[in-house]
């Protein structure tokens, strides 16, 4: 079965790519597939986060695993026939997270045929890819006015209770280079 997907660049401008994968292939193929299909350069973090219809942020899918005891799951331990499982799944991706180029993933069709070609493979362009990741708008639903009043602290003074204070006690040092710089002018 091969996979079709709109990815989608989110920027004002409409700049999209359509990519065929196989459903057997991994995340990480399919990560490849959009660096490849929008030129981007590098091999920077990148994830995908599993959404809904709305496009809401859900669970991420790194390109490594980051987790304290080593045994996240990352883009290929992930199908694509897993993720996209019916026509209208989508993923949210991430590539650089620095630049932060921001991409709308759907499943658009599951094409019963025999893969003839190597995948993942760009089948269809449209838009020009700008130079440079479009800027981020981070906007707040929430007005600060809903915090209810807040007070401008003008002077903090911080103390600490005898029992709470680091104690340093006065033990006796390791003079090691001392002992080194007595040895010297003794020779003298």
């Amino acid at each position: 079965m091969i996979y079709k997907v709109r990815v989608i660049l989110e920027t004002e401008e409409d700049v999209f790519r359509d990519i065929e994968i196989k459903g057997t292939q991994t995340l990480w193929n399919l990560y490849e597939g959009i660096k490849s299909a929008f030129s981007l350069q590098g091999e920077e973090l990148a994830s995908f986060y599993k959404s809904d219809e709305k496009w809401s942020q859900g669970e991420e899918i790194p390109l490594e695993d980051m987790s304290e005891d080593g045994d996240g799951e990352t883009m290929s331990d992930v199908y694509v026939k897993e993720a996209l499982a019916k026509i209208g799944d989508r993923l949210l991706f991430v590539y650089d997270f620095i630049k932060m180029w921001s991409f709308y993933v759907e499943l658009t069709e599951i094409i019963e045929k025999k893969p003839v070609v190597n995948y993942p493979l760009t089948v269809y362009r449209f838009g020009k890819m700008p130079l440079k990741a479009p800027d981020k708008k981070f906007a707040s639903s929430t007005n600060i006015e809903d915090f209810g009043d807040v007070v401008a602290v003008d002077d903090v003074s911080i103390k600490f209770d005898a029992d709470e204070a680091d104690s340093y006690e006065d033990e006796e040092e390791d003079d090691t280079y001392g002992d080194l710089y007595e040895d010297e002018e003794d020779e003298k």
